[in-house]
């Protein structure tokens, strides 16, 4: 099916928004402008906006159990408290030419946070398991373009994206949904002239829907890796998506207007499907 149902949640002009994730506590969404060093917010209920600058570019930020936010930045793990009234490193780990980019908390209350090199090149980034207390342990290396990550609804699957690969993997999850993932194999593939898979989310069916950079769509897999859905876009570079508002019904969807000639106007905007689905409640980062 194919179907264009898409409204306007957030008219912007990022660079590259990215990573929007679904903060319950607080009845808003949380997306980033990766290349702005910016972390917005949007709350549906009131229409209440924030933006907050970081000092450094940030591929993700995530709602922390206690309040305040988790952030992948470009020399490492950071952590906000509440109103970004303070900041401290949780993990730092500079490297040249390497930043963060997208990250997600497993089942656990871990932090997976990807990296990648600046010029994209095979081997320059990771995906890496932060644990509450900053404890790293590497879980993928020799990525180019580390992006979405998600978990099966039991928490036995991961799903995972470097995206030159055009490729939606899967893995076992081992030991309860986050300690590690095993058993790594394909689970669906992009065709050439379709787009570079980026961020994804799964929602309470066990489906996985898959932004298309390059694309102009969102697409959706059932469990067995069929393609069952695809929503036309404006915006030729959808990033990635997440459910979230009343009963997580409504699917967010980040773009981006970087490396765009002639972006289209909504470029850089956050996108909504309404009544798209039935979400998963997420988990807080634990630390």
């Amino acid at each position: 099916m194919r179907a264009r149902a898409y409204d306007v949640a957030v008219r912007e002009a990022a660079e590259l928004g990215e990573g929007p994730t679904w903060d319950a506590a607080a009845d808003r969404l949380i997306w980033v402008d990766i290349l702005g060093s910016r972390v917005h917010t949007y709350a549906p209920g009131d229409g209440r906006r924030t933006v907050m600058a970081t000092e450094q570019h940030v591929g993700a930020a995530k709602p922390r159990r206690g309040g305040g936010l988790v952030v992948n930045l470009r020399d490492g793990v950071g952590l906000y408290g509440p109103e970004g009234a303070s900041f401290s490193w949780l993990v730092r780990n500079p490297v040249p030419g390497r930043r963060g980019n997208d990250a997600a908390v497993a089942p656990d209350g871990s932090l997976w946070a990807g990296t990648m090199a600046y010029d994209e090149r095979p081997g320059g980034g990771s995906l890496t398991r932060i644990a509450p207390d900053g404890t790293a342990t590497e879980q993928l290396g020799e990525v180019a373009v580390s992006n979405g990550t998600g978990w099966s609804p039991d928490g036995r699957l991961v799903y995972y994206i470097d995206s030159p690969t055009r490729r939606v993997d899967v893995f076992d999850s081992a030991e309860g949904g986050g300690v590690c993932a095993v058993n790594r194999r394909p689970f669906a593939e992009i065709e050439q002239g379709a787009g570079f898979p980026d961020g994804l989310t799964v929602d309470a069916d066990g489906c996985v829907w898959v932004a298309l950079w390059g694309g102009a769509a969102i697409r959706r897999y059932t469990p067995d890796g069929r393609l069952d859905r695809t929503v036309g876009l404006p915006v030729r570079r959808p990033t990635a998506c997440a459910f979230g508002g009343p009963g997580l019904r409504d699917l967010y969807i980040t773009t981006a207007r970087t490396g765009l000639d002639r972006p289209h106007p909504l470029s850089g905007s956050l996108l909504v499907l309404p009544d798209a689905g039935q979400g998963l409640p997420g988990v807080p980062f634990a630390g």
